[in-house]
C-alpha cells in the first residue's frame, strides 16, 4: 500500500507542534511498512526556525526509512547509552540573559557531526551565548566589565530538563548589588593556581587565585581596559589568544607582567574571541559558526617569543565563534542559534598540526554555531 506525502509544503502551514503529530503518524506508518515520496517546495520565504525543523524532521523520516541494522550507522545517532548519573551539571546561558542547568547525564553522546537536540526553549530573538559544564557543588566565578568577581553557587542556579525555559540571570545577580553599568562579562567553572584574563584590546593580565575573593575588583579598568575573557592557568603553562578572523598566538604565561601586557596586535576588521590555558603537548578546539571545527596541536602551532605580536593562521574560518583547551577523553557540547545542542566525545574529531577548515561538528541547516563547551570527564 502506498501513497504520496508532501511532507515540506504542508509542514510550512502548520505549528511544530501539529509537525511533531505528523512525525509520530509517519514513523507509525513507516513501522507499517507503507512507502513515501517526499517532495520539497521552495523555502524562501520561510522563516529560519522553521525550515531548519522541517529539515530535521525529513532527516527522520529518512533515518527511519533505512533498515534497522544500517540505522546506528547515521553520524546523527546516539553513539553511547547516557552516562551513569552525575551531579556535574550543564549550564546554558542565553544572549539575553536566561540561564539553566541540566545534569550532564540527561545529554546523550552522539556522533560528531549530529544534528543534536532541542536544548533551552527561548524566544526567537534570543540564542544560547555560553556554555559551562560545572559540578553541582561547586562555584562559577563570573567576571563583570569592572574587573569584579563575584561567586554563584551552582546549586542557585535554575534547574530543568534538556528542553526547558531558563531564568533571569538578574536573579541571582540582585544579591550582588552590582553598578547599574555593571554586567558579567564572561565565567569560569573549575579551579587553578592563578587565572589569565584578555582585556578588550588584547591585553593579558595574570592574578593569583587568592584574590579572588568575593566582590573583590582585579585591576583598575580605567588604566587597563576591561576583561573581555579569562581562563584559568598553572602559571607555568601557555596562553593561547585567537580572534574571530581565526588566527592566535600562543606564549609563555611567565612572560606576563602583573601590570598587564599586551598580548596580540589585532588586524582592521578582526575581533579578539578568547584565551586558553594551553601544554606544549596539548591543543585546542576551534569551531567557526558554520559547524566545522578541528582541535589544533601546539606541536604544529610554534610559540612566540613574547607576546604582542601579530597573530598565525589556527583555523581557516570566516567567523572563528569557539575556541577552548580539549583533551582526547573530553566532551564537546556544541548550542546552536536556534538551540539546539549536540554532545560527542573529543577523540571524534581529528586532531592538526596545520591551519585547516577542519571537518563537520555538527549538522547545520539555516543555522549557526552560537556556543562552545568543554567537559572534563
Amino acid at each position: 500500500m502506498g501513497f504520496e506525502f508532501r511532507l515540506t509544503s504542508i509542514l510550512i502551514q502548520m505549528p511544530l507542534v501539529a509537525a511533531c503529530g505528523i512525525l509520530r503518524n509517519v514513523k507509525k506508518d513507516l513501522i507499517l511498512g507503507e512507502s513515501f515520496t517526499v517532495e520539497k517546495p521552495d523555502l524562501t520565504g520561510v522563516r529560519a526556525e522553521v525550515a531548519a525543523y522541517i529539515e530535521y524532521l525529513e532527516g527522520e523520516l529518512e533515518k527511519n526509512s533505512r533498515p534497522k541494522s544500517s540505522r546506528s550507522s547515521g553520524a546523527s545517532t546516539v553513539s553511547e547509552p547516557t552516562e551513569p548519573e552525575t551531579t556535574v551539571q550543564v549550564i546554558t546561558i542565553s544572549q539575553n540573559g536566561m540561564i539553566k542547568r541540566t545534569p550532564r547525564h540527561l545529554y546523550a553522546r552522539q556522533k560528531r557531526a549530529g544534528m543534536g537536540v532541542f536544548e533551552l526553549d527561548l524566544p526567537e530573538d534570543d540564542r544560547p551565548a555560553k556554555i559551562i559544564v560545572a559540578d553541582e557543588q561547586s562555584e562559577l566565578i563570573a567576571l563583570t566589565n569592572f574587573a569584579r568577581v563575584y561567586k554563584i553557587p551552582v546549586s542557585d542556579i535554575h534547574s530543568g530538563a534538556v528542553r526547558a525555559k531558563g531564568a533571569p540571570l538578574a536573579d541571582l545577580y540582585r544579591r550582588f548589588g552590582m553598578h547599574e553599568k555593571e554586567h558579567v562579562v564572561t565565567y569560569l567553572a573549575g579551579s587553578g593556581n592563578q587565572i589569565a584574563i584578555l582585556t578588550e584590546k588584547g591585553y593579558a593580565i595574570t592574578r593569583n587565585k587568592n584574590f579572588l575573593k568575593n566582590g573583590a575588583i582585579l585591576y583598575d579598568v580605567n588604566s587597563i581596559q576591561p576583561p573581555m575573557a579569562a581562563c584559568w592557568s598553572t602559571g607555568q603553562d601557555e596562553l593561547f589568544v585567537g580572534t574571530k578572523r581565526g588566527l592566535a598566538i600562543r606564549f609563555s604565561t611567565k612572560q606576563v607582567s602583573s601590570k598587564g601586557s599586551s598580548a596580540i596586535r589585532i588586524d582592521a576588521g578582526d575581533e579578539l574571541l578568547g584565551i586558553a590555558a594551553v601544554e606544549p603537548d596539548g591543543g585546542v578546539l576551534l569551531v567557526s559558526d558554520d559547524g566545522r571545527g578541528t582541535i589544533r596541536l601546539m606541536e604544529g602551532f610554534r610559540p612566540n617569543k613574547s607576546p604582542g605580536g601579530g597573530g598565525k593562521v589556527a583555523l581557516k574560518a570566516e567567523n572563528m565563534v569557539g575556541m577552548a583547551t580539549a583533551d582526547p577523553a573530553d566532551d564537546i557540547f556544541i548550542a546552536s542559534g536556534l538551540s539546539k545542542m549536540i554532545r560527542f566525545n573529543a577523540g571524534d574529531i581529528p586532531a592538526k598540526t596545520g591551519a585547516v577548515q577542519g571537518v563537520h561538528l555538527m549538522s547545520l541547516r539555516a543555522d549557526e554555531v552560537s556556543a562552545v563547551g568543554i567537559a572534563k570527564l
